[in-house]
């Protein structure tokens, strides 16, 4: 069995002279650590740290399953209930088996080493700062949009920007991106942009933020439903904007300030989501805002910033950790792999899957 001196200096960070991890991962046999005390322990905080369970965790090992980034775990142990088993990813849901998901976990991380510790670090920032709706938005949305806007500079998004080539706009913008219809107290929103599968532009964003601020200004509205129009909810960002920023500072200011996830979260009881196809960063990351998630079954979630050199910034780290736990959404970033509607029940991402004559609610 390896001692605990082993396990300090296998998790030691250290960088090369270019400023990368020489070793952003690290995967643990967690039975092996079973005697580490808590100043050992803490150390996997300093890395992207990823724990292995074969069988179900033993009781000593809650601390260390704790501090990882992640624990993928056999699907044997996903019966595992209470706080401990959002910090488990049971690979029944990944559809493959240990061996596949560490090695999808490997590549992810090693393809954007400097992002992949940064998201790490960053979700453990903003659960412990905003762990619930309406406590601590604001400073958590701002660890993450210093973040992003670092990392707007790094050489792994440079990398991303001239694999993707030029823009290639598919067609035209509408003049109004958000649709708003009000009847009596109830208000509905749609993005409204479906040739281009509702990709969230800089004006998509301003016309959301105006509806949301609508919403929470006037009290007599006491619901509101944001939708997609045509074959998605949301594809993401708009790729065609990305890359414009010359000034990373003023990229920082709008990002915090401009925000509408931040009013979707003040307003969070009376808002509910109906998701369907594709909901793909910023889809995803708006979506875990509302009170009520409810997805069709062709719905899919997923946060592929990471492999483009970058960090969830339409409030991802934030939302997504306070339904489904920052291990579990540390999965979904550093991979950037889809979670399908049924997952996303079981996960907590969503809270109802509707539609083709059936209904699955969670926890029912």
């Amino acid at each position: 069995m390896t001692g605990v001196a082993d396990l300090s200096a296998e998790l030691e960070p250290t960088l090369t002279g270019a400023g990368v991890p020489a070793k952003p991962l690290v995967v643990i046999p967690l039975e092996h650590w079973r005697g580490a005390p808590p100043s050992q322990i803490a150390q996997a905080a300093r890395l992207v740290t990823a724990g292995v369970l074969a069988g179900p965790p033993a009781p000593t090992l809650a601390p260390l399953i704790e501090a990882s980034t992640l624990t993928l775990a056999a699907s044997s142990t996903t019966q595992v209930t209470g706080s401990l088993g959002r910090a488990i990813v049971p690979v029944g849901d990944l559809d493959c088996d240990l061996g596949d998901a560490i090695t999808r976990l490997r590549d992810a991380v090693a393809h954007s080493p400097r992002a992949a510790v940064a998201c790490g670090q960053l979700v453990r920032q903003t659960s412990a700062l905003a762990p619930v709706s309406g406590v601590g938005t604001t400073a958590a949305l701002a660890a993450e949009a210093a973040t992003y806007s670092v990392l707007l500079g790094g050489p792994e998004f440079s990398r991303w920007l001239g694999e993707r080539g030029a823009p290639r706009r598919a067609a035209r913008a509408p003049a109004e991106p958000v649709r708003v219809d009000r009847d009596n107290g109830r208000l509905s929103i749609v993005l409204d942009d479906p040739a281009r599968r509702n990709a969230f532009s800089a004006r998509m964003r301003e016309a959301l933020l105006d509806a949301t601020m609508l919403a929470e200004a006037d009290d007599r509205i006491d619901s509101v439903e944001l939708r997609g129009a045509g074959p998605a909810f949301c594809s993401g960002g708009d790729l065609d904007e990305f890359g414009t920023a010359e000034d990373f500072v003023a990229a920082y200011m709008v990002r915090l300030a401009r925000a509408p996830w931040r009013a979707i979260d003040r307003i969070a009881a009376k808002v509910t989501v109906y998701a369907h196809g594709a909901c793909i960063g910023a889809g995803t990351e708006i979506a875990a805002y509302a009170g009520r998630v409810v997805a069709t079954p062709d719905a899919y979630f997923a946060l592929p910033e990471v492999r483009m050199g970058l960090v969830p910034g339409a409030g991802g780290s934030v939302s997504v950790p306070r339904r489904i736990g920052r291990w579990r959404a540390a999965w979904l970033m550093l991979t950037g792999d889809r979670l399908p509607a049924p997952a996303a029940l079981r996960w907590g991402l969503a809270d109802e899957v509707s539609g083709s004559g059936s209904r699955h609610r969670r926890g029912a």
